[in-house]
């Protein structure tokens, strides 16, 4: 195994996670003027207009032929993009990054319950981890609104619901058409919202039901940043993923926590104190043990 290679994706891995903090700062940058909804939908529309075309540049090749499960990822993961965008938009980066990242906690969970996967004691051991991490950085922040932890606890189980979906779509699809119908998704779902605003004159909610706001000035470069941090974090965690540790080199991606509470500084968030930290490697702990322990049984099976 070339160890240059290895070396490579966790380059990538911390690169990936970098664009990702970096699409989270942009967007709490907008938070005085835009809404989860309305971001949601920009993130998306700046996606779209970069993947799109390669589209057609090179067509995918693919089997297909399992487009409700598409559909379904592209939900899913729109869902937890939503919950996410609510809660940098409420609570400081790192912890909103945090609960995100509690991802690999149900995915390891909704394997055993609906795969039948079971990797021992120790992965059980690290998901009770990860959980009382939760709890301590629940626990500083009380003051903060019940339903902001609730949406950082949907982000965290729509993301690991779309990450096992994706998994078993890999075969069917081209990995741009998979991304596409995230995309699609997070697109479509706000611009029918602001219609239903404007025709039924629901009300808006800040995040589900939304009305149209053009950005303005220094907001179009954040809009930009956003979605292209995005574009940049997905383009680098593909390619730390082909790398020949793509089981290792996940664990760095919990440097997008770390990134997060620095970011999170610089637009003023308050710094953790040391019960948020402990909570933050708790989940850091659990995640990087069960992702080692699944690793390695892998490897065995191979």
């Amino acid at each position: 195994m070339n160890s240059n290679s290895q070396y490579a994706g966790i380059f990538f891995m911390l690169l990936a996670a970098l664009g990702f903090s970096i699409m989270g700062g942009a967007a709490k940058a907008l938070k005085e003027n835009f809404n989860a909804g309305q971001l949601v939908f920009y993130r998306n529309a700046v996606g779209l207009i970069f993947l799109v075309p390669g589209l057609f540049i090179k067509p995918p090749v693919q089997q297909g032929g399992k487009p409700f499960r598409l559909a379904f990822r592209g939900l899913m993961g729109a869902l937890a993009l939503y919950t996410l965008l609510y809660c940098i938009l409420h609570i400081p980066l790192g912890t909103a990054m945090s609960y995100n990242l509690t991802s690999t906690l149900f995915i390891a969970i909704f394997s055993f319950f609906l795969f039948k996967e079971y990797h021992g004691r120790k992965v059980l051991l690290a998901v009770v981890a990860g959980f009382m991490g939760m709890l301590l950085i629940y626990k500083p922040v009380m003051h903060l609104p019940w339903y902001y932890h609730l949406a950082g606890l949907v982000s965290g189980i729509t993301s690991a619901i779309a990450y096992l979906t994706v998994n078993r779509l890999a075969k069917y699809y081209d990995p741009r058409i998979i991304v596409l119908s995230f995309l699609l998704s997070g697109f479509l779902i706000p611009l029918i919202t602001m219609i239903v605003h404007y025709t039924t004159g629901m009300q808006t909610d800040g995040l589900f039901i939304v009305d149209f706001r053009l950005p303005t000035d220094l907001e179009w470069l954040w809009v930009l940043l956003m979605g292209l941090a995005a574009l940049f974090g997905q383009y680098f965690v593909t390619r730390a993923y082909g790398s020949d540790k793509a089981g290792i080199v996940s664990v760095f991606g919990y440097a997008n926590i770390i990134y997060s509470v620095f970011i999170g500084m610089l637009l003023c968030d308050p710094f953790p104190d040391w019960m948020s930290w402990a909570g933050i490697f708790c989940i850091i702990g659990s995640g990087v043990i069960i992702t080692l322990v699944k690793k390695k049984s892998a490897d065995r099976r191979a």
